[in-house]
């Protein structure tokens, strides 16, 4: 299982809970499981947060690798003007 740990942008949602093991093959599995979990998480998070995965960021990732062993970071999008 992958290893999931949020921000704090997405403890609202978890009341504190930062850290967790999720079954997923892509980012979008890992939006999903979230949303299942927290609901309005994964959308928030598809809207608002970038994907770590095993150290590289991505950005509108749906479709993004993630494996069994990964670790997998939420963090805020870099917005720009």
């Amino acid at each position: 299982m992958a290893r999931v740990t949020l921000g704090s942008e997405c403890w609202p949602f978890t009341n504190g809970q930062s850290d967790f093991d999720i079954e997923a093959a892509t980012v979008r599995d890992v939006i999903a499981a979230l949303d299942a979990r927290f609901p309005g998480l994964g959308a928030f998070a598809d809207k608002r947060m970038a994907f770590a995965i095993d150290g590289v960021i991505h950005q509108d990732a749906w479709f993004s690798a993630v494996g069994p062993d990964s670790e997998v970071y939420l963090i805020p999008k870099i917005g720009g003007g």
